[in-house]
């Protein structure tokens, strides 16, 4: 009975916190007390578009999951482990769930009651459980972290979820791609520390099945948008967050750097002396096989990068390909000079491409990137037609960018 007590005990401190700072809003927020961070942080950013006395989670705009599902690289995996899912679900009293890298589901299972119960609040194929639909919960924060996460009661910022329990582990491509998430959620009186176990060993299962039928990647690829992370052939290559940075701004500029411009453009001002930088660049020259040159620094074959290929895409004038593959700011834990100005020249060219577009649907798509972008939103508007079921989250968007 103990462990059922605590757990009680656990769920009802939440509630009061819970209670006192989600009502309040956001400035309350900011003198949040013994909630998780990564919790309170997720209640700050959800309190923008998100209602949390909305009872359920908005359909996918895309309409019909099937196709989408159809098409999933997680499909095979899945199906091929569906007995062991639907056994960890039935045995246990869970509803498993398989998202996109969008958040939104593309399939479920369940035994009969819990997946009433799932259905009450559309944790069902088709819904949108990202954050910035659903607010806080496991998927949501797996996605934006790449994370594992599990969020218990009333941690959820919507109050219709604060009887359930989720586990959420994302799932990766071969290239460390993020293509989704596996959750397990279940009420919250079933809450137990060998649930997120699970839910890794089922995630490290899909991933096996995805790697062994996908060809090894070739060549490095590197990722700096919304996070930081280098790749061999499909393996990451451990690098601090300085020497991530230095790649980040090599790739970007083909031109290169002289060692004094891009020491500047690394510490700025600061007094750092000159061997410093030549030892980041030895050990880069080791990671990348030597594909860095000495008297001008740059790449002997050009790096695959993620921002490099939205300003290529910005270039040509793609706009659809340059918002698809935008998944947030350059390196934005970085304050290296050279790094925050790319940051902002990237941002302000996508921003001012999306403006400039007919589409809504670039509108819509860049601005879930950026929730506090009036002019994004009210361009969103401005295109929708007015029945267009669509408009209802752009003014949402846009009401919520107002308020803040």
């Amino acid at each position: 009975m103990a462990p059922q007590l605590t757990l009680s005990a656990q769920r009802a401190a939440l509630e009061r916190e819970w209670a006192q700072w989600v009502p309040a809003g956001q400035s309350a927020l900011g003198r949040s007390s013994s909630v998780r961070t990564e919790v309170a942080q997720s209640w700050l950013r959800s309190l923008r578009t998100v209602d949390p006395a909305r009872d359920h989670a908005p359909e996918s705009e895309a309409g019909d999951i099937g196709p989408r599902w159809a098409e999933s690289p997680l499909r095979g995996p899945v199906t091929e482990l569906k007995d062991q899912l639907h056994s960890v679900a039935d045995d246990a009293g869970y509803v498993a769930a398989v998202t996109d890298a969008s958040g939104t589901i593309l399939w479920t299972y369940g035994g009969p009651v819990m997946r009433r119960r799932a259905e009450q609040v559309n944790f069902a194929p088709g819904g949108r459980w990202d954050e910035a639909h659903m607010g806080t919960n496991a998927l949501s924060l797996a996605l934006r972290t790449d994370q594992p996460h599990t969020v218990f009661s009333a941690e959820h910022l919507v109050a219709a979820l604060h009887g359930w329990v989720c586990y959420c582990a994302p799932i990766r491509a071969a290239d460390g791609t993020l293509l989704g998430v596996l959750d397990l959620s279940t009420t919250w009186k079933r809450s137990h520390p060998l649930a997120m176990a699970t839910v890794r060993t089922m995630t490290s299962a899909i991933e096996a099945k995805l790697h062994a039928a996908a060809p090894a990647p070739a060549g490095m690829r590197l990722t700096c948008l919304g996070t930081g992370r280098l790749t061999r052939d499909g393996t990451p290559i451990r690098l601090r967050p300085r020497q991530l940075e230095i790649l980040t701004l090599l790739a970007l500029d083909d031109d290169g750097y002289s060692h004094e411009r891009l020491h500047y453009a690394v510490y700025g001002d600061r007094a750092v002396g000159a061997s410093t930088l030549k030892s980041e660049m030895s050990y880069l020259r080791r990671a990348t096989g030597g594909d860095i040159t000495s008297r001008v620094y740059r790449f002997t074959t050009a790096l695959s990068c993620d921002a490099v290929d939205v300003l290529r895409a910005l270039e040509s004038g793609d706009v659809d390909t340059a918002v698809r593959l935008y998944h947030g700011p350059l390196l934005p834990d970085s304050d290296t000079p050279g790094i925050s100005e790319w940051r902002d020249y990237l941002a302000v060219a996508l921003r001012n491409a999306v403006l400039a577009s007919p589409d809504a649907e670039h509108a819509l798509t860049y601005g879930e990137a950026a929730p506090d972008d009036i002019a994004v939103h009210e361009h969103a508007m401005a295109l929708l037609p007015p029945r267009d079921t669509r408009r209802a989250v752009a003014a949402a968007r846009l009401h919520s960018a107002l308020r803040a």
